[in-house]
């Protein structure tokens, strides 16, 4: 009997998921963290070499590229790169399974042990059909995207220069198994870190009419941050301003010089994210300034908002169709996460898709939030991670 092509695709990817879940537990009982995925790169390398890749290693200190030349490809042929990211997180893994971390400290808490083994299963697959390609594949697996600083530099190496679509992929713990979301536009937030230090002027905690109490300015500060959001941001454009830390004083009667307060801002387009920066340090200066005190306000470049290109996820949204069913993808609000990802800066670069692949499960314990110490994934996302973005690779040419 014939095998049509959708189901031929299947049976290449189930025969893989033994090697897929086992390259994904050897990943998760080794986490490396930010630039230090030695062992990981090395694995990666080495099996992009196996399967004929051409393999560029130490690009932004430990990522590695592997390009797939196709064999059907013309001299004006376009190159898809598909990118996956490589670092674990500073976090002591609770899990009791049988492949957790075994190293103390560390733990791949946000699924990257995932995408790492499915970009890899992808390769393999599409190495297979190199010579039905009309195009190349370009293989990025990128260091440190939890310190958001793999990315970047990268792109400023030149990886994304002969590129022309670029897709990738998140497992999402909070979404529910066999599901992908997709959809055109911001699908993450940007992310920027600040620092607000607040002068006033010392003195006794029972004499307050002698001191200027920057704690109290900076209660205030911290108040009518929040105006930003509630009474300057539309309902319509989804922003977070969070307070994160406040450090001042030395004992319970002194009051001190500083407060010094951190935090985060996450906002779903550039021009937003520009806006709450300026009205950040407006307001927290005048605040201060009218009650007696001043504030030096410190924003820290983070991560542009991810954001899709339109036909680049028309592709992939009717790849995950052909995957999983097209009442399985979702296209609307609830994918949207004020969670950020330097996968941002690829899409900046190029025309290009980040999509969601779910995978929640609470009968398997796969439950838990991102960065979480119980963290874990339904394995049984993985290969429709790799079905999504094969068949994505498959069309873009």
């Amino acid at each position: 009997m014939q095998v049509s092509q959708p189901d031929s695709l299947k049976i290449e990817i189930d025969e893989r998921v033994p090697d897929l879940v086992a390259m994904r537990r050897d990943l998760h009982e080794h986490p490396e963290l930010a630039f230090e995925e030695v062992r990981t790169a090395g694995i990666v390398e080495q099996r992009l070499r196996a399967l004929g890749f051409e393999v560029q290693t130490g690009i932004a200190k430990t990522g590695v590229v592997g390009l797939l030349r196709g064999g059907a490809a013309g001299p004006n042929a376009r190159t898809l790169a598909i990118r996956a990211d490589m670092d674990a997180l500073p976090i002591d893994e609770l899990n009791t399974v049988d492949y957790r971390s075994q190293v103390d400290g560390k733990m791949h808490a946000c699924g990257h042990d995932g995408h790492t083994s499915i970009g890899l299963t992808v390769a393999d697959i599409l190495s297979r059909r190199r010579s039905e390609l009309k195009g190349n594949v370009k293989f990025i697996f990128q260091p440190a995207e939890e310190v958001v600083g793999g990315a970047k530099p990268m792109v400023d190496a030149g990886v994304m220069d002969d590129v022309d679509g670029v897709i990738g992929l998140h497992l999402i713990s909070n979404h529910p198994v066999g599901r992908v979301g997709v959809r055109a536009g911001t699908i993450f937030a940007s992310a920027d870190k600040m620092t607000l230090t607040v002068h006033g002027r010392g003195g006794h905690g029972g004499m307050p009419d002698t001191a200027v109490d920057p704690i109290v300015i900076a209660a205030h500060v911290i108040t009518a941050l929040q105006t930003l959001i509630s009474r300057e941001t539309s309902p319509f454009k989804p922003a977070v301003i969070t307070i994160g830390t406040i450090n001042a004083g030395t004992a319970f009667n002194i009051i001190p010089e500083k407060a010094e307060l951190g935090g985060t801002i996450r906002a779903f387009t550039a021009e937003h994210r520009a806006y709450l920066t300026r009205r950040i340090e407006e307001v927290a200066n005048g605040v201060a300034t009218a009650l007696g005190g001043s504030c030096s306000v410190n924003i820290y470049d983070g991560c542009p908002p991810c954001v899709n290109d339109v036909a680049m996820a028309e592709m992939v949204r009717q790849a995950a169709i052909a995957a999983v069913g097209e009442d399985a993808v979702d296209t609307g609000e609830e994918i949207l996460t004020t969670g950020a990802d330097d996968m941002a800066y690829f899409l900046n670069a190029v025309p290009g898709c980040y999509f969601i692949v779910g995978a929640n499960n609470k009968e398997k314990d796969a439950r838990y939030p991102h960065h979480h110490p119980r963290f874990n994934v339904d394995e049984d996302a993985l290969p429709i991670g790799v079905e999504v973005l094969v068949r994505s690779a498959l069309d873009f040419f």
